[in-house]
């Protein structure tokens, strides 16, 4: 699009969008990011006009983007697709009251974004509570933005003529957290995470404290000991925020599946969130699927198997079933992890995991 970024060796990564010349996010960069269609609503609020990729990304369930498009419509956008695009086009947005029919993370983000630069107000309503909604509508913002109520149901903008350079400390990843201390967990270890806000991943420490695991929440860490844990199944459900995340399903299934007695895990954010099963029985666990529930019997020990990733958070549970399946466990098709955790293996083997990335040969 023109943009130019520069990655420091102290993750520090500076961008410039001064110069864009391509409203225009292709093909091959969204059919395997779907968070790429976050640049729709920007794009057309700012220059009045974006051709959008339709949305890629993990394979778990229907995604529709129908609240991004309505929402636009709503404000004035033109919208028009193919079988590859999405082409929207404004001569002028204008406020909105909106409703979100289906609370959608994404799609309050999108519209969030978009209302910042259109004259008077903008009430969102039905929006998603979720930490990463608070942190956005915090740096916009910071960058002169006028937003309010963000991590609420009701979010409301009043538009500014432009926004201003910011610098930000991202916040952290709490589904990266929520994995390591499931590592830590699921190998009877002791790990502790820190520069976190241990109150956004609270319904994750509660459930592995349920478990048997011993939690200590700090200021800014949480901290977990599992070595001398009597892993207890525990039943599931998942939610949005502050519900347990639909993102930790796969990771607890795994803790599951080698703790004693039987939990219920039951996924109601998508349909297609089990893919993860079979790969996890190819292991030895006990797993029986009903629709969008499955029942999980703890097993004494998991095998190590050849084994294949579907998605990004079934790359995570397979990863960490294999830190404690017998003898060796192969990964196919790990490249889905490397959407949500940067150099995961080199994080767990300096916890004290062996885990050997190798390339594919084709």
């Amino acid at each position: 699009m023109g943009s130019s970024i520069n990655f420091h060796e102290d993750g520090f990564i500076e961008i410039n969008s001064s110069n864009i010349i391509l409203p225009e996010a292709r093909y091959e960069l969204v059919k395997t990011m779907r968070a790429s269609i976050l640049v729709m609503g920007p794009l057309v609020a700012k220059y009045g006009k974006a051709k959008i990729s339709q949305p890629g990304g993990c394979d778990i369930g229907t995604r529709p983007i129908d609240f991004h498009l309505s929402g636009l419509e709503r404000m004035g956008a033109e919208i028009t697709s193919d079988s590859k695009y999405i082409y929207l086009k404004a001569k002028k947005l204008n406020p909105i009251d909106f409703v979100f029919p289906k609370v959608s993370v994404t799609g309050t983000e999108n519209l969030m974004m978009a209302a910042t630069l259109i004259k008077g107000k903008t009430t969102l309503r039905n929006c998603a509570k979720e930490p990463e909604v608070l942190e956005l509508a915090n740096y916009l913002n910071s960058c002169g933005a006028k937003i309010s109520g963000a991590g609420e149901s009701e979010i409301v903008i009043e538009g500014v003529e432009n926004l201003e350079a910011s610098r930000w400390n991202v916040l952290f990843d709490r589904i990266e957290a929520g994995t390591y201390l499931v590592a830590g967990a699921i190998t009877n270890g002791h790990v502790k995470v820190n520069k976190i806000d241990p109150d956004t991943i609270n319904i994750i420490s509660k459930k592995l404290n349920d478990m048997g695991v011993k939690v200590d929440n700090g200021l800014d860490y949480v901290e977990v000991d599992a070595t001398s844990s009597d892993l207890k199944a525990k039943d599931i459900f998942t939610e949005p925020f502050p519900g347990f995340p639909t993102d930790m399903q796969a990771q607890f299934m795994a803790l599951n599946t080698i703790a004693s007695g039987t939990c219920t895990i039951e996924e109601t954010v998508f349909e297609n969130r089990f893919q993860h099963v079979s790969q996890l029985r190819k292991m030895g666990a006990d797993i029986v699927l009903n629709k969008n529930k499955a029942s999980v019997s703890g097993v004494s020990n998991l095998v190590g198997a050849n084994v294949s990733a579907s998605d990004l958070r079934a790359s995570a549970s397979l990863v960490l079933a294999g830190l404690v399946g017998k003898n060796k466990t192969e990964i196919n098709d790990i490249y889905h992890i490397d959407r949500g955790y940067e150099c995961i293996e080199e994080k767990l083997n300096k916890l004290g995991a062996e885990i050997i990335r190798e390339p594919v040969v084709y």
